[in-house]
């Protein structure tokens, strides 16, 4: 059974799934997989619309949060605590950036800073993510030249592969002490150039 106070999270296929149809609720990675007979990730994801106030997004999620406001207090069951409200910045109109010249007025050598940037609330749900076997282990371009699998992924996984950074396929070796460099014997622990 689980810890008292453990977070239940759901197991999905994405984030809108894991709020309303989830295939179940694991709090260790070993439950989760059982029980989506397959491979899993944890992620937290933003879902929803967003929202212009803290209290237009807490009332649209109303039952999901932990809400403290005089009259509309609500308090969300330890496992359910899953969902949480963040500020992230307003997608915007991409223009290309002007130049700023120097001005001195009023005894400032440059204009003053714009504003902040327009932020919005959205919903991030953390969960237990279905992972697909056969793209999980081609999960880099790198690899995916060299096998046969790769051939019959769909385009939307090559995509999501280009957006992503490569990561190392093995572990970065030790640094091996080149010709020019040798350890002094009072500081074994240091390189010092050799000329």
């Amino acid at each position: 059974m689980w810890p008292m106070g453990a977070v239940l999270y759901p197991i999905a296929a994405n984030a809108e799934a894991a709020l309303n149809a989830p295939l179940g609720r694991a709090a260790r990675e070993s439950e989760a997989r059982a029980r989506a007979k397959g491979p899993v990730a944890f992620v937290t994801e933003q879902t929803g619309p967003g929202f212009d106030s803290w209290d237009a997004a807490m009332d649209a999620f109303r039952g999901r949060l932990d809400d403290a406001r005089d009259g509309r207090r609500v308090a969300v069951a330890p496992e359910d605590h899953y969902c949480a409200l963040r500020e992230v910045l307003a997608p915007e109109v991409k223009r290309a950036p002007r130049p700023q010249q120097p001005a001195m007025r009023g005894g400032r050598r440059w204009p003053a800073p714009r504003a902040a940037p327009p932020t919005l609330w959205r919903l991030s749900v953390s969960y237990w993510k279905l992972v697909d076997a056969d793209a999980a282990a081609v999960d880099q371009p790198r690899r995916a030249r060299r096998d046969v699998k790769a051939a019959a992924l769909p385009p939307e996984r090559l995509r999501a592969m280009a957006e992503h950074p490569l990561r190392p396929v093995k572990p970065q070796q030790a640094l091996d002490v080149g010709l020019f460099e040798v350890r002094p014997p009072e500081a074994p622990d240091r390189l010092i150039p050799d000329e």
